[in-house]
Order: C-alpha cells, then sequence, then structure tokens
C-alpha cells in the first residue's frame, strides 16, 4: 500500500530530528523508526493515490447518471395529466 521509498523519507527526517547522542545508534534507530512507521501505516485505512483518482472518477460518471435520470423522470412526471 505504501511506497517503502517514502517510508524511508519518513523514517530519516524523524532521524535527522533527533540528538546526536542518538544518532551514533542511528542504524539501530533508523530501523525501529522503519519499523515503527510501517506498522502504523499499515494499521490506518487508506487508499492509493491511483485507487483515489478511480473512484472519484466512478462517483463522477454516477452522479453524471443520476442527474440524467431525474430530468427523465421530471419530463415524464411533467408529462403525466393531473387530476
Amino acid at each position: 500500500m505504501f511506497n517503502t521509498k517514502q517510508v524511508d523519507e519518513l523514517a530519516r527526517s524523524v532521524l535527522d530530528k533527533l540528538p546526536s547522542g542518538l544518532r551514533d545508534m542511528q542504524r539501530d534507530v533508523e530501523k525501529n523508526i522503519h519499523a515503527a512507521l510501517q506498522s502504523a501505516l499499515s494499521r490506518l485505512d487508506l487508499v492509493t493515490r491511483e485507487e483515489f483518482e478511480v473512484q472519484s472518477a466512478v462517483l463522477l460518471r454516477t452522479r453524471e447518471k443520476l442527474e440524467a435520470l431525474e430530468q427523465r423522470v421530471a419530463a415524464l412526471e411533467a408529462e403525466q395529466p393531473r387530476d
């Protein structure tokens, strides 16, 4: 779901903000931050940008069809004689 490169960049960003004493343990800290971020992100119910774009397009087509059907119903109702 998540690009490993993006998670690595986020982990590195967090690591850069750590005090210099902790940077000496950089490899272990980076590995632990990466694992924690990956775990936290995997628990979120997120979608990729591509999936979002596809669903947005589906929603747009559905709205267009609904509007067309509403117009057809309104036209049919206007044709019906009123009692």
